[in-house]
């Protein structure tokens, strides 16, 4: 009997080791890409940090870079060609001794992947903007860091930010993060967000969202609010169900957009690639609040060291 259990658990390890393997040997190119990706994305870091580099201050660790893109297509009952892009390059330079980050994207702000997605075409927080910027922290495990770069049409800004979290009980968990900036044309600006995380189960979490952004340009503030349920399924599919609302202050305090949606996220193909598919209701206060139906198709790609 333990001979033939033995021999089953041996089997099952070898067919999906086999499996496995098949998996990665189909569509090569997929790897192709990922390593020309990847590979562009390096040396871009090595001749960025080789810039800095003095003989008396250089690091024997090696720069390195790694991007992350997203396509999406984000179609709904009265708009049919809503589309999403993004990218974000973030280089680490040992030359400035791993305290000094190079972060270029196509967005100026960190808005969490989890907040309203579907259809958020805002401009009060400049997602759609080109973004160059020198991140630097006192050590890498800081929770302080500055800014300073390109933004926004390529207006010169400065942004600090501290991010923290505390342990609230043996299932929650708080975290906040507030940030100041100056942008050349737009002025002053700060924001301020928490969340908090109950852990239902090991692979299931109740989250609370709050967050509030001013800036001197338009002279309000926004704000947005999420409940959202995290259930991971295995290691290769979750989803997320939330309610999210969005208002300003001006011309009254008063809301703008609600959302409920189901964002399923699945790993695919390699480790590094990842689909999403996130039916929605929008209802806006510009379309009277009458309710939108859509659905967000996206894909996803990370590249860099593996």
């Amino acid at each position: 009997m333990k001979k033939a259990l033995l021999l089953f658990f041996v089997s099952s390890a070898l067919i999906t080791n086999i499996n496995a393997q098949e998996t990665e040997q189909e569509y090569p190119w997929l790897d192709t890409m990922h390593q020309s990706i990847a590979s562009s994305v390096n040396s871009s870091a090595l001749w960025f940090d080789d810039f800095f580099a003095l003989e008396e201050l250089v690091d024997p660790q090696e720069a390195y870079g790694e991007a992350r893109i997203r396509l999406g297509w984000e179609p709904r009952s009265r708009d049919l060609s809503e589309f999403e892009t993004r990218f974000k390059v973030r280089v680490k330079l040992p030359n400035l001794k791993n305290r000094v980050d190079l972060v270029v994207s196509d967005y100026d702000n960190d808005i969490p992947d989890n907040d309203i997605l579907a259809s958020d075409n805002n401009d009060f927080v400049e997602q759609n903007r080109f973004s160059l910027a020198l991140r630097w922290r006192r050590s890498p495990e800081s929770g302080l860091s500055h800014r300073i770069g390109v933004g926004r049409g390529l207006q010169a800004f400065a942004k600090s930010r501290y991010r923290n979290s505390h342990i609230l009980t043996n299932q929650t968990i708080l975290r906040w993060e507030t940030s100041a900036y100056l942008y050349s044309g737009d002025g002053l600006g700060a924001d301020f967000s928490w969340q908090l995380d109950y852990n239902v189960t090991d692979h299931s979490i109740f989250r609370w969202n709050n967050n509030y952004y001013y800036r001197e340009r338009s002279n309000d503030w926004l704000w947005r609010h999420s409940v959202q349920k995290l259930t991971q399924f295995n290691e290769k599919n979750a989803l997320i169900a939330g309610f999210y609302i969005e208002g300003l202050s001006r011309p009254n305090y008063r809301l703008e957009k609600y959302l409920f949606s189901l964002r399923w996220r699945k790993n695919t193909l390699r480790k590094w690639l990842f689909y999403e598919v996130e039916p929605f209701v929008l209802w806006r206060r510009d379309e009277q609040f009458s309710a939108s139906y859509g659905i967000a198709l996206r894909l996803e790609g990370y590249f860099g060291d593996t």
